[in-house]
């Protein structure tokens, strides 16, 4: 079984910067392909951004292109979301996901099979 408990999130002003991170259990962590998704209240749970595990491509929602870097250390086993220019708009409760499959569709929640309980990040404006 595959675990993964994020951390890492807090409150901070529009246009500062805060890094969540996720560790993640498993021996072959450098396999899997990672993502993270946001929730808001009342809303669908929406992709942020992803990393495969077999070419290291990374993609991103093009709310947060340009401000959130997503990296991963494989001798950590741990995923990062650097978030910068925070807006108000990108409150919300921060997952991050992974899967050992081979990854169709980055930005959909089914494509992943284990996902963390989550880090509240708000935005204050």
């Amino acid at each position: 079984q595959v675990q993964l408990v994020e951390s890492g999130g807090g409150l901070v002003q529009a246009g500062g910067s805060l890094s969540v991170s996720c560790a993640v259990s498993g021996r072959t962590f450098w396999r899997y392909s990672l993502g993270w998704f946001r929730q808001v209240p009342g809303k669908e749970r929406e992709f942020v951004a992803a990393a495969r595990g077999d070419f290291g491509t990374t993609y991103y929602a093009d709310s947060v292109k340009g401000r959130f870097t997503m990296s991963r250390d494989n001798t950590r086993n741990t995923v990062y979301l650097q978030m910068s220019i925070l807006k108000p708009e990108d409150t919300a409760v921060y997952y991050c996901a992974a899967t050992d499959k081979y990854l169709r569709e980055y930005d959909r929640r089914n494509s992943y099979d284990y996902w963390g309980q989550g880090t509240q990040v708000t935005v204050s404006s």
